[in-house]
């Protein structure tokens, strides 16, 4: 994941093209443009998750490509980063409603960022990218859950100002046979 910094970015000088942002001083190989997947984008998005899980996940990555990525839904996001014309980083998100009784807030459930950029600060800006798309939305709360033995996410979520929330994950084995009868 990426390592946050502490210098601000320096500003901007022309505006970007609609739906994306570009970022300077992210990489030191130009400028980084956060901007809404594309189909042509699930192959880099693929290959960077395979290294993390050891699994290509094809079949679910159209899924979610279909759902999160196709159409305008301000409520959903699936966001990629590119560097030098090429996608190194992506995250995925949606505002949630009223679930478990708390007001409808933002989930990030998925966020990486290619193990050979990682430190540039990619994952901030990703993370800032869907957090931009949830206040938009009109939440005011971003929220993600993790394994706790996952130390590389926990660690840079807890480095982008993520505490311990207010709900507690439960959860339970379920025998395979079903119940008896």
């Amino acid at each position: 994941m990426a390592q946050v910094t502490s210098r601000r970015r320096p500003p901007i000088a022309r505006p970007p093209p609609p739906g994306e942002r570009q970022v300077r001083g992210a990489a030191s190989a130009g400028a980084l443009v956060i901007r809404p997947v594309r189909r042509r984008d699930l192959d880099p998005v693929i290959a960077i998750d395979a290294v993390v899980t050891g699994l290509e996940k094809r079949a679910y990555w159209l899924s979610v490509y279909r759902r999160y990525g196709a159409g305008s839904q301000p409520e959903r996001a699936f966001l990629v980063a590119e560097l030098a014309g090429r996608v190194v980083g992506f995250v995925i998100g949606e505002v949630r409603d009223w679930e478990f009784g708390s007001p409808p807030c933002g989930w990030v459930f998925a966020i990486d960022v290619q193990q050979g950029v990682r430190l540039g600060g990619i994952g901030t800006r990703l993370l800032e990218a869907i957090a931009a798309c949830f206040r938009a939305a009109g939440v005011t709360k971003l929220r993600t859950m993790l394994t706790r033995d996952n130390t590389l996410i926990l660690s840079f979520f807890r480095s982008q100002g993520m505490m311990a929330g207010p709900l507690i994950s439960l959860e339970m084995d379920l025998d395979p046979t079903g119940p008896a009868a």
